[in-house]
């Protein structure tokens, strides 16, 4: 059979919203997790609460300690050292151990791990098995239809698109409602078009279900754009966790704020509360005295003035991306070119003089990192 090209064209059609069924959502706790591999520890001393019904996105780097989080809650892996508690249950640690297939946890992997040799309906009734035989048919059937693949029931995975493909891997992980559901990003091998609108239906599906659910991603907007809280992790541990405004407003670090802009850069040193900087003079009465600091702009911070007013640059390159406008300004005293965001059509034409303002909200001033 010619598997299908049409989710690459237009955006699939999804189920009548609110028909998905609602789960009987868990509280997940691990308490001061450690994994080791060797020499390697992948989590360190990890804590967290995840309350019942909440979606939170694990954010980070490859190779931070997401995915072992997912797989230590999931009861694939077992942690060095540390307990895993459902409800209050411990599912994993000293005292008990309770196999994946026994802990009411949906699991999602970036690949979809589809049976090949298994239809669609049968893919999705794999996990239905705990269900009297003539409900499982039914409850398979109203997940396909709830993510827009019922006409597809009796195909096999590797006729359908990418896109198809994780409907159908969806499908799989709720059909069965569990209690918390566990993601390894969902959403990577889809193109961008096609990416925002799968998302956007699985996150409905979700508050439909009510699990709580946890998502690794390395994408932070995609973190901003589904999850109740964020946590960010780095090297095994966790960063900073809250809302999207906690971490991107009041980062933590210069880890953390980076992690969500790209801002301009400019090395200073704290004297007297405040930081000197070509681009202006800023408070930083939270950091100690002679503190190696990192000054942070936000390039929609960055205001253009008529020349003569402000701090004099001149404008190195305009870029048009649509909503805004890129452009590139070179100021004395710094040794490569400030961005900014603008919106408004504010006269930006490459080689002549401008001034530049600075929103001083749109400032942060942070410790600067050790190698």
């Amino acid at each position: 059979m010619v598997s299908r090209t049409r989710d690459r064209f237009r955006l699939p059609r999804w189920g009548q919203r609110g028909t998905t069924g609602a789960a009987i959502p868990a509280e997940l706790t691990f308490e001061d997790v450690v994994q080791r591999f060797g020499d390697l520890k992948a989590l360190d001393h990890i804590s967290l609460s995840i309350r019942p019904g909440e979606l939170v996105c694990l954010l980070g780097h490859s190779g931070c300690g997401k995915t072992t989080l997912l797989r230590v809650a999931a009861g694939i892996e077992s942690p060095t050292s540390g307990r895993v508690l459902m409800d209050g249950r411990e599912v994993t640690g000293p005292h008990a151990f309770m196999a994946p297939e026994e802990r009411g946890i949906g699991l999602m992997f970036q690949d979809y791990a589809l049976f090949p040799h298994l239809t669609v309906l049968e893919n999705v009734a794999f996990g239905l098995r705990a269900l009297p035989a003539d409900q499982v048919e039914h409850a398979a059937r109203r997940a396909l239809s709830r993510v827009g693949l019922d006409r597809a029931a009796a195909e096999y995975p590797h006729t359908l698109s990418g896109g198809e493909q994780q409907r159908v891997a969806l499908a799989r992980s709720i059909a069965p409602r569990p209690g918390v559901l566990l993601m390894d990003e969902p959403f990577s091998n889809l193109d961008r078009r096609m990416r925002d609108a799968v998302r956007d239906e699985t996150v409905a599906i979700l508050r439909e279900i009510g699990a709580t659910t946890i998502v690794v991603t390395h994408d932070p907007e995609e973190a901003m754009r589904i999850a109740d809280r964020i946590v960010l992790m780095r090297s095994g541990m966790i960063v900073q966790h809250g809302s999207a405004e906690d971490l991107y407003l009041r980062p933590a670090d210069l880890f953390a704020a980076r992690f969500f802009c790209d801002f301009n850069e400019v090395e200073s040193v704290v004297e007297g509360g405040r930081v000197s900087t070509p681009i202006g003079v800023f408070p930083a009465a939270h950091l100690p005295e002679g503190t190696a600091a990192v000054v942070c702009i936000r390039p929609q911070g960055i205001r253009l003035r008529p020349p003569g007013f402000c701090l004099p640059a001149r404008v190195v390159s305009r870029r048009f991306l649509g909503e805004v406008d890129l452009v590139h300004l070179a100021v004395q005293g710094l040794d490569r070119p400030i961005q900014a965001r603008l919106r408004t059509a504010t006269p930006a034409t490459p080689g002549h003089d401008v001034g530049v303002d600075v929103d001083p909200h749109e400032v942060l001033v942070f410790a600067a990192l050790h190698p």
